[in-house]
């Protein structure tokens, strides 16, 4: 993506690695921020080197951490729930980014045939004691071959996204289904926080979506958004984490109110904290 296209927007910090500032950049068209300047693929990963990466571990040090597995508990049932309302008959599913393979592990013992990417060794590891089945990339992977294609809070990491959208594509069934879940960097918690904004999350995060980014770089690739489904539980997981990086507390009452406001203002407005995308082939 032509980075030329976008104009300053936010200077934000890296708070849970490397302690260095990046740029938000502002592509008006596509109502899409840019992570400016991007690592170079070979640096990337050294900006996920932490005991504090939390889709990365299964750990339960901290209250923080103990609420986050609690919640995600109840998403993983979320999500597949949703998936299963699509595809009342199972297939082969495809979750890339699988992370420590927990929602693969819920899929598979529902009744579909699973298979994960993830390029954390660390997260690998973790997820094929739990008998995770992994590809090494999705390029090994044959075409048309996945009734659904999952990436939970992925996309937003990928540096070539039109490529992926592609492979996306290329890997789906003509009848099969996409999920996608990214950040929403129009939300109030967003807004509230500023360069605080936890979803932020630079340099990791690479792209911040808006829905209307989301249905154009799709529709380019001949991908139809269908739905878009509010996640209101992460409202209050970035807001804690938001907190911390404003006043270096977990200050839980500000958080929380300001989740709360979060979701009524995504009710209102249609921008939660962050959306699941549903997005199939055009039939046309």
């Amino acid at each position: 993506m032509d980075i030329s296209s976008f104009r300053p927007f936010l200077t934000v910090k890296d708070h849970s690695v490397s302690h260095e500032e990046f740029g938000l950049f502002h592509n008006v068209e596509l109502d899409m921020l840019a992570t400016f300047p991007q690592p170079k693929e070979d640096k990337l990963a050294s900006y996920y080197e932490s005991a504090d990466y939390i889709s990365h571990t299964d750990g339960k040090r901290s209250m923080f951490e103990k609420a986050y597995h609690f919640i995600k508990s109840f998403a993983l049932k979320g999500k597949l729930k949703l998936i299963n309302q699509q595809h009342i008959k199972k297939g082969a599913l495809l979750d890339i980014g699988a992370g420590t393979g927990d929602f693969l592990k819920t899929a598979n013992l529902d009744g579909w045939k699973t298979i994960g990417v993830e390029p954390s060794e660390k997260a690998r590891v973790i997820a094929e004691a739990k008998g995770i089945s992994f590809a090494p990339n999705t390029a090994q992977l044959p075409n048309a071959s996945f009734d659904v294609i999952t990436m939970w809070h992925v996309l937003e990491h990928v540096p070539d996204i039109e490529k992926q959208i592609a492979e996306l594509k290329r890997l789906l069934k003509p009848d099969g289904t996409i999920f996608i879940a990214v950040p929403n960097f129009k939300s109030y918690d967003a807004r509230h926080y500023g360069k605080y904004w936890a979803a932020y999350d630079v340099p990791r995060h690479l792209w911040h979506f808006s829905k209307t980014a989301v249905k154009i770089l799709f529709e380019r690739e001949k991908l139809q958004l269908k739905k878009v489904i509010p996640m209101p539980f992460d409202a209050f997981y970035v807001s804690l984490l938001s907190e911390k990086y404003k006043s270096g507390k977990m200050n839980y009452f500000n958080a929380i109110n300001t989740g709360l406001r979060s979701n009524l203002y995504g009710r209102r407005k249609g921008e939660y904290s962050s959306h699941i995308y549903v997005l199939k082939a055009d039939q046309t």
